[in-house]
């Protein structure tokens, strides 16, 4: 499992959240098998749900991030728990492009340059609050970034990476994110200024061996700080057999009918994780029967 830390500053003025989520972006890999720009396109959208999912307050509360570029691989879902846990999909896992002008995967060229991101928190109000922002570059740092600026007007540096081996394995993955707080003094805005401004890429310095610690503290470089926390992340897909129940009722009485009525079984398969669940005609009409 991956780590998540997150620090304050000895003057209150600013705070930063910074993971290592290269085990959850193994397992994305593993599971829905992405060519390398879209692992890397996917990974960083899910680090980034993971860190803003531990900015959420309540048990139960949950970040939705919903990326619809018009590149060729789609939208791109990451839904985040108030732990850090979470999961993704995409509508085009296979993309093959060109490397970008730096050498790089090109991620905006997959995600798109045109298009929104939708931030959806469900907080436990009658209805969650939703934001949307315009996508500036693709690369989904800049975004992340830009949507904070614009939507709930904090001023924020967002970094993201994620290192794809010509095997198509990951090799890390991670990121940052650091926002200031109101009242934040001059001197402490400056520092961070000086300190992010020549900070390796998050793959240089998790390939280096820095681990999510070292990365807030090299951020927060020349600047006194406190730990608030510090919790684990994983990819952790929350589809149950009883929630498939649920979607299947969902569907109304006459959908019910032609599933039982038929003489195929029933297959559901969930986008996050790919696990499939079946179901007979028998156990369809069982279904229909108990919610009568």
């Amino acid at each position: 499992m991956g780590n998540t830390v997150r620090y304050i500053t000895k003057d209150g003025g600013a705070y930063i959240i910074a993971a290592d989520t290269t085990e959850m972006i193994r397992e994305a890999e593993r599971i829905h098998k992405p060519s390398a720009v879209v692992t890397a396109a996917l990974g960083r959208l899910l680090t980034a749900a993971s860190m803003m999912g531990c900015m959420l307050k309540g048990k139960e509360d949950s970040v939705t991030l919903r990326l619809n570029g018009n590149g060729p691989a789609g939208s791109f879902i990451a839904v985040a728990d108030s732990e850090g846990n979470a999961r993704g999909c995409v509508q085009n896992k296979i993309v093959e492009l060109p490397l970008n002008a730096k050498g790089k995967l090109d991620v905006g060229g997959a995600v798109g340059k045109e298009g929104y991101l939708y931030v959806i928190k469900d907080v436990g109000l009658k209805e969650p609050f939703t934001g949307a922002t315009q996508i500036v570059s693709g690369e989904i740092a800049e975004d992340i970034t830009n949507y904070f600026a614009v939507s709930e007007q904090i001023p924020t540096v967002c970094a993201l990476g994620v290192l794809v081996e010509p095997d198509l394995s990951v090799n890390c993955a991670g990121g940052f994110l650091i926002q200031l707080l109101p009242g934040c003094p001059d001197e402490t805005v400056c520092a961070i200024e000086k300190a992010v401004s020549d900070i390796p890429s998050v793959t240089e310095m998790l390939s280096s061996g820095m681990n999510a610690d070292d990365i807030a503290k090299r951020a927060f470089e020349g600047l006194e700080t406190d730990k608030l926390d510090e919790t684990r992340n994983a990819y952790k897909c929350s589809c149950s057999r009883k929630r498939v129940e649920k979607a299947l009722l969902s569907t109304g009485a006459k959908a019910l009918d032609e599933m039982a009525n038929s003489n195929e079984n029933t297959s559901v398969e969930c986008h996050f994780c790919d696990k499939v669940y079946i179901f007979t005609p028998r156990e369809i009409k069982e279904l229909k029967e108990k919610a009568v």
